[in-house]
């Protein structure tokens, strides 16, 4: 039998008392992903002043603040973001990549892919994953000084924007990611 000291019950107590409130794991990786959106949104807004016109007028954002790629001749890539409708989370997506070249190094990137119209949102939504390319075409828009989008020119149904690269990754592969709805 256990010998229980005062000292032992209520630190025992306290961390019941504590995990209970908490509300578990998947409450908790869902206010660190949130969080990580909000701040990815800012980064982007300071890096890419133009990109506040596709925030107003987008029907939905999936935000992924930080997708982290390694790659020696084989490679892959991860990360965990949420998609935005107003400005809301309504769900939360990761991104899986796998890819295959002359490639080495590590990188960590931010991403975020503009659904500009009610359809391109609902063929994102309804589909168990998603692959860019493959189930929907987007423009990609990963220089920030070429960028000359406005409200005359936005048009295609889906933009991804490409910020806050950190590390270095280099050489020539071929590549494919895979975005899927995940319980959080």
């Amino acid at each position: 039998m256990t010998n229980w000291t005062r000292r032992g019950f209520i630190a025992t107590a306290g961390a019941s008392l504590t995990s209970a409130c908490a509300g578990g794991t998947s409450s908790n990786a869902r206010f660190k992903i949130d969080a990580n959106v909000d701040a990815a949104l800012r980064q982007m807004e300071a890096e890419i002043p133009f990109t506040t016109s596709l925030v107003d007028r987008a029907a939905g954002m999936l935000v992924m603040p930080k997708i982290t790629k390694g790659s020696f001749i084989f490679g892959g890539a991860y990360g965990e973001g949420s998609l935005l409708v107003g400005n809301a989370p309504v769900d939360y997506y990761n991104t899986v990549a796998g890819s295959w070249g002359l490639q080495i190094g590590g990188q960590q990137i931010s991403q975020v892919l503009f659904f500009m119209d009610e359809n391109a949102l609902q063929n994102f939504r309804s589909k168990s994953g998603w692959t860019l390319g493959a189930d929907l075409e987007y423009t990609l828009i990963d220089n920030a000084d070429a960028a000359g989008l406005d409200t005359n020119t936005i048009s295609d149904g889906v933009y991804s924007v490409v910020f806050g690269q950190a590390g270095l990754l280099v050489g020539v592969s071929l590549e494919g990611s895979k975005y899927n709805r995940v319980v959080r």
